[in-house]
């Protein structure tokens, strides 16, 4: 039986949920996911240029952790930009952070 996963921390649910090509019909078009935690792995590492550690500390998660999450979103948004299909963001283990409060993801010993 696999592990259950960690609440991942993003800092904000995005503004919009949904990206498609233009001109093409949403029913014409494959989809794929991509979870909250994957969203935000690229907005922490791509958009604000944050260090693994870094990102992997305000998620509270490990930076191995980080490092799987981010591989795994760029390769959904690469798949999707180079064949033309949707992207749809939604789901995951996620806890939205509304404040500096300690990062320490599912640890129950701080000093782990």
């Amino acid at each position: 039986m696999a592990r259950p996963h960690c609440p991942r921390r993003i800092a904000t649910l995005p503004g919009v949920v949904y990206f498609k090509p233009a001109g093409i019909p949403l029913r014409d078009l494959e989809e794929r996911v991509l979870s909250l935690d994957e969203f935000e792995a690229l907005r922490l590492a791509d958009v604000e240029g944050m260090p693994q550690l870094e990102a992997s500390r305000l998620m509270g998660i490990s930076r191995q952790t980080f490092s799987r999450i981010l591989a795994r979103a760029r390769q959904t948004v690469a798949t999707c930009l180079t064949k033309g299909m949707a992207v749809r963001i939604e789901g995951g283990v996620v806890h939205l952070d509304s404040g500096p409060k300690s990062r320490l993801g599912c640890r129950k010993n701080p000093a782990s």
